[in-house]
């Protein structure tokens, strides 16, 4: 890992932003009243350019909230060349391949099927839409509250890191997720390619959670949100290398614009015990550059929704990092009476920061493989669940910080007056929760309530659609590529009533587009096709 000293002559300015952040996540940051600062400017190129020159290394990541780049060598006396270079500020080991790492082959694993259950008659709010088997699960946060109201995640984009998605694109439970055009974003921090779809199936049970769409069988938390998912642990080896990946997959997440991130990694110990953390010293909620990675992404204007941990029994007994991390919703597992999962960890972080924030079902906690619902114990399964209610949440009222949503879920846990370091402040209420946010009762239109298409689809030149509102607000609509590309973007007031509006596309090339409309209090995607 080779850190630098500043990011002077950098090409990049702060007044031309779309450079290096997408259209969303520029709009993120104008919603929050968040500056752009020099953290947001990627790392010189020139000074990239000169440490690979000079030790005949491959570029394998970079971060620009960290300043800094990991090079693969040969032959690790190279990195002496750097030695006395003014625009160095250090230079770490962080992790070694005897046979390489960009080349290396992928595998994939999986856990057996469990029984398929029978579809029922398909009614939100209850086992026969959720499934008999993640239900539990459901209600005791109160979550179907919201997906009562309609906020099943529509315009929120959550990212995942993890050890890796096997197969997910071959599992029906993602059917709908694949097909709707909602997976924006997916990479391979470990082997640098544009595939998440290798290694190992742990982030794709987590992502299950979420993301899955099967009534009858199996619903997640947020089945109609965006999803980025990035593979950025090794599950042949544990090293240093692996917390600058997860950096890496967590800056990605805020340049593309995701709203949240979900991950259910944790690091203490390594196979070289050089790299061993300290949990008086380094587990303090910013020291780690995991830590440091998730209250920056909070300042950008996300909300980082990390595992506690499994490391209760052991002799580390402690949260993991970046579960630490000062800004973080950390979260741990309960079983289905509500008592303490023994294997999750314990807070507080060794700054005294309670942790963890909250806990949910995850002894066992029911997941999805291959459309059937199994079960799998562990923080690795409870965290994704409230990442996925928190987005539900925070799209009743978008305006909020990721700050807020955070406080409201922890104040609106069942033992949020008398907190502990085990289960922190309990189990959240999530129809609490939206009170607390003054999130209203009254059902949330449906797009093709208030928001329709009124020109032919496909469409050549003009794409008109039709607005319904019940009061006056600013809408804010973009159109993007199926890549997630921002191909236009506009912002107006919109007055109470039934008004078409025009959106002039002529240079726009054929193909598939996505447009989205959100205000204060709704959120609508509509699939369109220029002729």
């Amino acid at each position: 890992r080779i850190s630098f000293t500043n990011k002077g002559g950098t090409t990049y300015t702060l007044t031309n932003p779309s450079a290096y952040l997408s259209t969303r996540a520029i709009n993120r940051r104008i919603t929050q009243g968040i500056a752009i600062d020099s953290t947001d400017l990627p790392v010189v190129a020139a000074y990239v350019d000169s440490v690979l020159t000079l030790t005949g290394g491959v570029l394998h990541l970079t971060s620009r909230w960290l300043n800094m780049c990991v090079v693969l060598v040969t032959d690790s006396n190279l990195v002496h060349q750097l030695q006395g270079k003014p625009y160095i500020s250090g230079i770490k080991f962080v992790g070694y391949y005897s046979t390489g790492l960009h080349n290396k082959s992928s595998n994939t694993t999986s856990i057996s099927p469990a029984p398929q259950n029978t579809s029922a008659q398909k009614t939100t709010g209850s086992a026969t839409y959720y499934g008999s088997a993640p239900f539990p699960q459901v209600t005791m946060v109160n979550g179907d509250y919201l997906h009562d109201l309609g906020y099943k995640g529509q315009g929120m984009l959550i990212a995942v890191e993890d050890q890796g998605f096997g197969n997910f694109t071959l599992d029906p439970t993602f059917d709908s997720l694949i097909i709707g055009g909602r997976l924006i974003d997916q990479y391979n921090f470990v082997l640098r390619t544009n595939n998440a779809d290798q290694i190992d199936n742990h982030g794709a049970l987590c992502l299950s959670t979420m993301a899955g769409n099967l009534p009858g069988t199996y619903v997640g938390t947020a089945p109609y949100a965006q999803y980025a998912i990035y593979t950025t642990e090794d599950g042949n080896s544990e090293q240093l290398i692996e917390v600058d990946n997860w950096v890496a997959g967590i800056e990605r997440a805020d340049s593309i614009g995701a709203d949240i991130l979900s991950s259910s990694l944790g690091y203490n110990t390594f196979d070289n015990s050089a790299f061993n953390f300290d949990y008086f010293i380094d587990i303090d909620g910013g020291t780690t550059d995991a830590a440091r990675a998730a209250n920056y992404a909070t300042k950008k204007g996300m909300l980082a929704v990390i595992t506690a941990g499994n490391e209760s029994a052991g002799s580390w007994h402690f949260i993991l990092t970046p579960g630490d991390a000062d800004s973080a919703l950390t979260i741990g597992a309960v079983d289905g009476a509500g008592s303490i999962f023994t294997l999750s960890g314990y807070g507080p972080n060794s700054n005294g920061i309670l942790k963890p924030d909250v806990c949910t079902l995850g002894d066992p906690a029911q997941v999805c493989v291959n459309g059937n619902p199994g079960a799998s114990s562990g923080t690795s399964f409870s965290t994704p669940q409230i990442a996925g209610w928190a987005a539900c949440l925070w799209q009743s009222k978008h305006s909020a910080s990721p700050y807020l949503i955070r406080t409201v879920i922890n104040q609106s846990a069942d033992h949020y007056n008398t907190p502990d370091n085990h289960r922190g402040y309990g189990i959240p209420n999530f129809h609490i929760a939206s009170n607390l946010l003054g999130v209203s009762d009254t059902a949330l239109k449906t797009t093709s309530e208030w928001l329709k298409l009124s020109s032919r689809n496909p469409f050549t030149d003009k794409l008109v659609i039709t607005i319904d509102l019940t009061e006056t607000q600013n809408v804010s609509f973009s159109l993007s590529d199926i890549s997630g590309k921002s191909v236009w973007s506009n912002t107006q007031t919109v007055n109470a009533g039934l008004h078409n509006m025009s959106i002039n596309t002529p240079s726009l090339p054929t193909g598939i587009y996505v447009l989205k409309a959100v205000t204060d209090k709704l959120h609508a995607t509509l699939k369109v096709v220029k002729d």
